[in-house]
């Protein structure tokens, strides 16, 4: 157990004159503008703990807010070990639950009005009232679109008007979508059920209309502090105003390039215009950097140095706190599974290097660039776990799209849609076609984006299997997607995380990798406007701030091996990457525009195509360049050495508490099983063992090729 600090002036051991300076600011309206990894957290916290320690503030007539449960509760226990336990520390959601609860039945009579679970369910009867027909995806942009009403303080009948003031890309139309809204809020009137943002709502409006509950409020509650303030809402800011009334005790804490929200509502405006608001408000900027490399920080600080608009006004320059680190890492690719795969095999190297699996994570800018991930990992053994998403061959899209397939493969001959489709990515498209993959992406972003993402990339899948395996059939590429499926459905395991880029703000790790960073994905498409444009630099901001000291930034020239290399990095890159020039600059030179240095591999070395041992013939799929030989060519494999490498594989899997193919996949132990290795130099030179797994398991496997008998518990886990 921590003990806390033996009093007031112990709490203030340890910081840093700018968090001291924050922790002493008690009176007044205090505005901390803090970067990522300067300990925001600490400096708020302390100034709490200060405060209560020091008698100035009762524990009881503090409120601290902020935007998550996890947050919330990290604040709390922080509180508990610097002995200020007594504090409030609350989403903004829960806290006005807590006083909705409590003031109904003076305010209004009776019990509160029951919280609904799931409005997805409601918004379906509501659009089904107006006879709009909504499938699950655009369900789940539409009510994203009625919550973004509801906290923007927009009413039914303005919503289109609103949504072309803010140049938003409505899922439908939004006329169509001020309908359902409109019968969406009738329906709950009916049934005296309130949602999540009424919960806001609701407490606005017994604060402004009782003055008596609002003075009660404010009788309790006498000082507060908002933590990532970038990030309020105007429904969340009209909350805090009339929790406040006319005083000025306030502290809030933000970082505006740290934006990356603004489609749920959220500005950083409030914080912004903290001072215009407050002119007496102190001010402090915390900009020394606890967390990062000053090589990452160069990188972060270069990123924010190009941006434009009101927020890169008001940008930090970071000052890295920490002993010297290797650069970042600018790598380009062929194409995308060349770039899973390199990433994979840096990944490997860590992990070789004495980085644990954990502090590792991949980001990417939409969830549907997993499956490429997911899948080169596995086939180099490593363990992995996603956040903020599902698998990819467990999202429902992906299983009912696979279910089609499955009985279009089985059932084709009976199916009018594929009648006149010969080739297999065209019989593909047809069936997905029925699933909702179009041509042309749909506009915007949102769950039906999502799911288009997810379809397309299982049509990419399909040209690429056939420009491997030419003669493939529907039921071949269906064989080869539960294959995938069933590789990807172990049980999850401590692993290197894969993530979104919004998944990832918050957290850190000491090594990060940023892939797919090409434009239209970086920015993404369907970023129009420059302040869509900006808040896209932003998202790349927080990502590369998320390492500790490992970065690499990837990208690729085209989408599949043999492919045009049409593709180019993102802009945010240009004069930070080696070999570009800044926007408006005429020439790149040493430290241009927080230019990172060439540190390690760059570009990919460049390698003569593999070929079939068998037939010559250039290999381009992953599993036949594992046995150098095309699938259909005469296999010369010593069956029974392959199955007495599976028998072994299955005691190590089990021994060190993995999935079978973090140990070899089933392509390794095939080419293990045609090369009959006898010596370190030969095993290694199979594709996927590597030096870790050599050191691992090379006795072993030299052994069972030898025709030596290995006991299941000789080898080292």
């Amino acid at each position: 157990m921590v003990t806390p600090p033996r009093d007031a002036d112990a709490v203030l051991d340890g910081l840093d004159p700018e968090q001291r300076e924050v922790a002493t600011a008690l009176h007044g309206p205090v505005c901390v503008l803090a970067g990522a990894g300067t300990g925001k957290t600490r400096a708020i916290t302390h100034r709490i703990a200060y405060g209560v320690r020091a008698g100035i503030l009762q524990p009881g007539s503090v409120l601290a807010v902020t935007f998550t449960n996890r947050a919330a509760g990290e604040m709390r226990g922080r509180l508990r070990q610097l002995g200020a336990g007594g504090v409030q520390a609350r989403t903004f959601h829960s806290a006005a639950l807590r006083q909705l609860q409590f003031f109904w039945p003076k305010a209004v009579g009776g019990e509160l009005p029951r919280l609904l679970d799931r409005k997805v369910q409601l918004v379906a009867e509501a659009a089904a009232r107006c006879r709009i027909r909504l499938d699950r995806n655009e369900l789940r942009d539409v009510t994203s679109e009625i919550e973004w009403a509801k906290v923007t303080q927009t009413v039914p009948a303005d919503y289109p008007a609103a949504v072309a003031k803010s140049l938003r890309e409505a899922p439908r139309d939004p006329a169509e979508i001020g309908q359902v809204y409109g019968m969406y809020e009738q329906l709950k009137r009916d049934r005296s059920v309130i949602d999540f943002e009424d919960v806001l709502l609701l407490t606005v409006g017994i604060l402004q209309d009782r003055h008596d509950i609002a003075d009660h409020v404010r009788g309790q509650y006498q000082h507060f502090v908002v933590d990532e303030y970038q990030d309020v809402s105007p429904l969340q800011q009209r909350l805090l105003d009339l929790w406040l009334g006319e005083r000025e005790s306030l502290c809030v804490v933000g970082d505006a390039s740290q934006t990356i929200y603004s489609f749920t509502g959220a500005t950083p405006d409030h914080l912004l215009n903290f001072r215009a608001r407050h002119p007496s408000a102190t001010v402090v900027k915390l900009v020394r950097d606890y967390r990062s490399t000053p090589q990452v920080v160069h990188l972060a600080n270069g990123l924010l140095n190009q941006a434009r608009g009101r927020a890169a006004e008001h940008r930090l320059e970071l000052i890295s706190q920490r002993d010297p680190g290797p650069e970042p890492v600018c790598a380009e690719y062929a194409d995308e599974p060349a770039e899973a795969e390199g990433t994979a095999r840096r990944v490997r190297d860590l992990i070789a290097a004495g980085v644990p699996a954990g502090e590792i994570a991949i980001l990417y800018r939409i969830n549907a660039q997993s499956e490429v991930y997911e899948q080169a990992l596995a086939d180099a053994g490593v363990a992995y776990q996603l956040r903020g998403a599902e698998r990819f061959f467990e999202r429902q899209e992906v299983r009912e799209a696979g279910a089609a397939l499955r009985g279009a493969a089985r059932f084709g001959g009976n199916d009018a849609l594929l009648d006149d489709v010969v080739e297999l990515p065209s019989q593909v498209r047809a069936v997905l076609s029925t699933k909702g993959w179009t041509t042309e992406p749909p506009t915007g972003s949102g769950a039906v984006r999502d799911r288009w993402e997810s379809l397309a990339a299982l049509v990419r899948l399909a040209e690429d299997f056939v420009r491997a395996k030419p003669t493939a059939t529907l039921a071949d590429l269906v064989a080869e997607l539960d294959e995938r499926a069933a590789a990807q459905h172990a049980p999850t395991v401590q692993g290197v995380t894969l993530a979104s880029l919004h998944a990832a703000k918050g957290l850190e790790w000491d090594a990060v990798f940023l892939v797919g960073l090409t434009e239209g994905m970086m920015p993404i498409t369907y970023a129009k406007t420059d302040e869509q444009v900006e808040e896209e630099r932003r998202l790349l901001y927080v990502g590369v701030t998320r390492a500790r000291l490992h970065l690499t930034l990837s990208w690729a020239l085209s989408r599949s091996p043999g492919g045009r290399a049409s593709r180019r990095p993102t802009r945010f890159l240009n004069g930070l990457r080696p070999g570009s020039t800044a926007p408006g600059a005429r020439g790149a030179g040493p430290g241009a525009g927080g230019s990172v240095e060439r540190g390690g591999t760059l570009r990919r070395k460049q390698r003569g195509p593999a070929r079939c041992r068998v037939c010559r013939k250039t290999l381009t799929d992953a599993g036949e360049m594992k046995l150098m030989r095309c699938e259909e060519c005469p296999s010369d494999m010593d069956e029974a050495l392959y199955e007495r490498l599976r028998d072994w594989r299955a005691v190590q899997a089990e021994r060190i508490g993995q999935p079978a193919f973090c140990v070899f996949t089933d392509k390794t132990l095939m080419a293990i099983a045609e090369a009959v290795p006898g010596t370190e130099g030969e095993l290694t030179r199979i594709s996927g063992v590597g030096v870790r797994k050599l050191d691992r398991f090379g006795a072993d496997v030299l052994a069972i090729c030898a025709g030596e008998e290995v006991a299941g518990d000789d080898t080292d886990s």
